[in-house]
């Protein structure tokens, strides 16, 4: 089979889409937005537009909560009509159940029954909820992880990985818990505090209103207040802490150093530093902690005891009975309880809030590099790549590339070379557009690059880098990376053409076997087999060798120089080199210096001209002799002692 045709036949454009996937998108939010602007970006996964089984859900979600404190209220008042009717005093139940008066047993499983019963519509509630929030939490994830990957290259690589990976693990836990707390805690107290003032209005006074209002607002401010106090505490002990284990453990990693300079009673004296802070810091927050517990219990008391002497005065007038002092005493001691953990709650959900919007924020970040509106996919009958006066810099003050132009033939090969920092690859990262030029542009079968779709340029192009790296996964799933559904029988042809199939084969578990992470399982040479297998089975007319046998031994090196010789043919090529030996026989050589095309020509005639390369290659050759002749004494006094232990 020819290698080109079988190659080019497997030149297929990816069907993803060229730009971020089309989901709701709340552009604009900030990290430090509030709870309301927050929730509202967060509402349209939650009541998504698209799917009316989860808008059920929400809706019978809500209506069970709303059922669950309705029963939930039944509570105190069956404990309301059990006392009256011990007490032989008329009660409102006779107007509704009039075959319980005088029943108190009847009465005491009626309110068993009212817990029971609130209880059951508080689970059915979160059952059927559950798939409501973790599809807002599912989708949300997987915008945030696409987005990710359509923003440009500067943006990751001024930003640490494991920052956005936790970035996404606290936005994903940042909506579990704004869901659980404001579905579990919030909303219901809401509710609870709404029905009290009902049954408050209709049983009894304004004046009962009036006091419970004032304690809930006077309770929760103080809650506030209280908590944004403790959370700068807090964050102060927490902050101690980290500072007395990073001192111990530097410490202990550092047994040695502390034995030469005697250094250990100076050591504990640190670490008593650290801890002393941690000791002080430590005791405002359980102060504060005692504080706030004591202000929400003052406050609360308060208003309980205001409602139960209205409530003593109004049986002392005859207006009411034992029952009802004992209905506002249980109704709120029962609200106390969610209310005692509003602080929770509070710190919780902005937390929450913060982290959700943090999230937010990376989905509504643009990424750099754009498809124009109507960008057409590129075609490549050819495979001619143009550059054509190319400025670049990275940044303003310094310019990478000066006027850099050239043109590589289709099915020829072109190196680019010179001394480290002259703009070889970022060649390459302008060619996968990476990054735009500022002035200039690069042209692939007369089509401007900038014009079209990025997606299909990528798939034009084949790059093996000098620095491959592997997923954690089995050999036949990253070369299977080049071409997802290729055959098994294509998989082992690429793997055959990069030269590594033997070398599977002699594995245990063979295409099966896992490379571990990054790769690192695998030695340099064959991590870089694969990546040309990778290449193959992908099947680009044009290809991009970046440095690709840098890092590899002689020995190595050759073997990987043959396969990528194999690879290229029948491509254009475009080598980015830093060993002047692998590119010898190159259609053609330029040379970068600072930016810009100093030399150029084939390397006979580049070695004639006694300029930059000429410099190069003999530099490079002194090292390589050098290496070798130490290799040389290495192996011999290697053998001379072999010799003396067999004498």
């Amino acid at each position: 089979m020819d290698r080109t045709n079988w190659n080019r036949s497997k030149m297929t454009l990816p069907a993803a889409p060229s730009q971020a996937p089309s989901l709701p998108r709340s552009v604009g939010l900030k990290p430090n937005s509030g709870f309301i602007a927050t929730f509202r970006a967060l509402w349209p996964y939650l009541w998504p537009a698209e799917r009316a089984d989860l808008k059920g859900r929400v809706v019978g979600a809500f209506a069970l909560m709303l059922a669950g404190r309705l029963v939930l209220m039944g509570v105190p008042f069956t404990f309301k009509w059990i006392t009256d009717a011990l007490a032989g005093a008329h009660s409102s139940v006779e107007n509704w159940l009039p075959w319980l008066v005088g029943a108190p047993l009847a009465l005491t499983l009626l309110y068993g029954l009212a817990r029971v019963g609130s209880s059951a519509f508080v689970q059915m509630r979160d059952a059927i909820f559950a798939p409501v929030f973790m599809h807002a939490v599912r989708t949300l994830a997987l915008q945030t992880f696409g987005h990710l990957h359509y923003l440009s290259l500067r943006f990751h690589l001024e930003r640490k990985t494991g920052g956005l990976t936790r970035v996404l693990e606290r936005g994903r836990n940042g909506i579990e818990e704004m869901v659980r707390l404001g579905l579990n805690q919030l909303v219901p107290v809401i509710i609870e505090v709404a029905l009290i003032i009902a049954v408050l209005l209709g049983l009894f006074d304004w004046r009962y209103v009036v006091v419970l209002v004032a304690m809930v607002v006077i309770y929760m401010t103080y809650t506030i207040k209280a908590t944004e106090w403790r959370i700068a505490i807090r964050s102060a002990m927490n902050e101690s802490d980290t500072d007395a284990n990073s001192k111990a453990i530097d410490s202990l990693l550092n047994y040695e150093t502390v034995k030469y300079f005697g250094a250990e009673a100076r050591e504990t004296a640190r670490y008593d530093t650290a801890m002393a802070l941690y000791e002080r810091n430590s005791i405002k927050s359980y102060t504060s902690l005692a504080w706030l517990n004591f202000g929400q219990a003052a406050i609360f008391a308060v208003g309980l005891t205001l409602s139960m002497l209205m409530a003593v005065r109004g049986f002392q007038a005859g207006t009411n009975t034992v029952g009802d002092l004992i209905l506002i005493n249980s109704m709120l001691i029962q609200l106390y309880l969610p209310l005692n953990f509003m602080g929770t709650v509070y710190r919780e959900i902005k937390q929450a809030t913060l982290d959700i919007a943090q999230m937010f924020s990376l989905i509504g970040r643009d990424p750099e590099i754009q498809d124009k509106p109507g960008a057409e996919p590129l075609r490549v009958p050819a495979g001619r790549v143009v550059f054509e006066d190319v400025h670049f810099a990275y940044v303003p003050e310094r310019p990478i590339l000066r006027g850099v132009s050239f043109a590589v033939e289709p099915g020829r090969t072109v190196a680019i070379v010179g001394p480290s920092g002259a703009g070889k690859s970022t060649i390459s990262r302008l060619l996968f557009r990476f990054y735009e030029p500022q002035k200039g542009r690069i042209l692939i079968d007369g089509q401007p690059i900038a014009d079209i779709q990025q997606v299909s340029l990528r798939a034009a192009i084949g790059m093996v880098p000098q620095d491959t790296v592997l997923f954690n996964d089995t050999i036949e799933y990253n070369i299977r990376y080049g071409r997802p559904e290729a055959t098994m029988e294509e998989v082992e042809e690429a793997a055959r053409l990069a030269q590594i199939d033997r070398f599977i084969r002699t594995l245990p578990e063979g295409y099966a076997t896992s490379v571990g992470e990054r790769g690192l399982k695998l030695s340099g040479g064959e991590k870089q087999r694969v990546a040309i297998a990778r290449t193959i089975l992908k099947g680009p007319p044009i290809l991009v060798l970046d440095e690709a046998t840098s890092a590899l031994d002689s020995f190595t090196e050759k073997e990987i120089q043959d396969a990528l010789d194999r690879v290229s043919e029948g491509r254009t090529t475009l080598v980015i080199a830093h060993r002047l030996s692998t590119v010898v026989n190159a259609d053609e050589i330029i040379v970068l210096d600072k930016g810009v095309i100093v030399e150029r020509g084939h390397h006979r005639d580049l070695l004639a001209a006694d300029g930059v390369y000429a410099a190069m290659w003999n530099r490079q050759r002194e090292v390589d002799e050098a290496k070798a002749t130490l290799q040389r004494a290495t192996e011999a006094e290697g053998e001379s002692v072999r010799v003396k232990l067999a004498t």
